[in-house]
Formats: C-alpha cells, sequence, structure tokens
C-alpha cells in the first residue's frame, strides 16, 4: 500500500476561518446592541443581556483562537492507492478510512471567502455519508479530486 498524499490544512484557510468567525460574532454583536438599545428603550428585562453577552465574548474568543489551533493540529488526510484517511475534530476527535471501492463521486466546492484567498474543500461521497477535506489550495483540491476519481475508478474495475 503506497502512501500518496499526506497534507494538513493549508495557512490560509485559518485566516478565512477567523474572518468567518469575526462576520458571524459581528452578526451577533448587532443583535445585543440591539436588544440593548430595547432594554433601554422598551425597558425590558437586562437578564438575557447578561447572560448573553459573555456567552457571545466566550464563543468569539473560542471559536476565534481555540479551535483554529486544535484544528491545525488534528486535522490531516492520506490518500493510499486503496483507501482515503481523513483525520478531523475539535472536542470529537474523527478518524475514517474511506475504502476507494466506496466512492461514488468527488466535489470541489468554496465559497465566497475561500475563493477569495483560492482555496477549495474537497468532498468524497459514498452510499452512506460525503466526507470532506477543507483548507487545500485550488490547485491542489483539483489534483486531490482528479486522483482519488483515478483511484475509485482503478478499485472498480479491479473487482
Amino acid at each position: 500500500m503506497l502512501r500518496t498524499l499526506s497534507k494538513k490544512l493549508h495557512p490560509d484557510y485559518f485566516k478565512v476561518y477567523r474572518i468567518s468567525n469575526a462576520i458571524l460574532h459581528g452578526i451577533l454583536g448587532i443583535v445585543l446592541i440591539t436588544y440593548f438599545v430595547f432594554v433601554q428603550v422598551e425597558d425590558w428585562s437586562h437578564i438575557p443581556l447578561l447572560i448573553a453577552t459573555p456567552l457571545w465574548l466566550v464563543s468569539f474568543l473560542y471559536f476565534g483562537l481555540v479551535t483554529p489551533a486544535i484544528m491545525e493540529k488534528v486535522f490531516r488526510y492520506e490518500l493510499f492507492d486503496d483507501e482515503l484517511e481523513i483525520k478531523s475534530g475539535v472536542i470529537f476527535l474523527k478518524n475514517v478510512l474511506v475504502p476507494m471501492v466506496r466512492v461514488q463521486h468527488v466535489e470541489i466546492s468554496s465559497g465566497p471567502l475561500m475563493r477569495k484567498h483560492d482555496l477549495a474543500s474537497v468532498e468524497v461521497v459514498t452510499a452512506a455519508t460525503t466526507h470532506k477535506i477543507v483548507g487545500l489550495k485550488l490547485l491542489e483540491a483539483e489534483m486531490l479530486k482528479r486522483r482519488i476519481g483515478q483511484l475509485a475508478r482503478v478499485s472498480e474495475d479491479e473487482n
């Protein structure tokens, strides 16, 4: 069994992840500020604000600092001739082996932020589920997609 590829997340992915986190928490911050205004104007209860604000801050710091550091250490994939191994997770760690004979098709996807940083995700679809490899440079994602497609076809031909 030959190892053909072994990779971690691209460093640019963490920029995109942090930007996404900042956008999401910015929207949630606007909601908190709006509620604060209504608390002042309409004499609403302060209790939800006293609960939500610390949760917002902890969430912002956790997903902005802690999660990317854990993802950087944990996430990796290895492509062998007959299977794909994906290690991922932040709290619950996952190690998945995808046999090439089970691969139905391979997709590449990327949102606006990922496209801006020339990044993409590869989705390996089997009958049971979809396995995602995130944070790859677009060229690398294209090459991985082609290689998995070739290996899956070879595995089908051998059966």
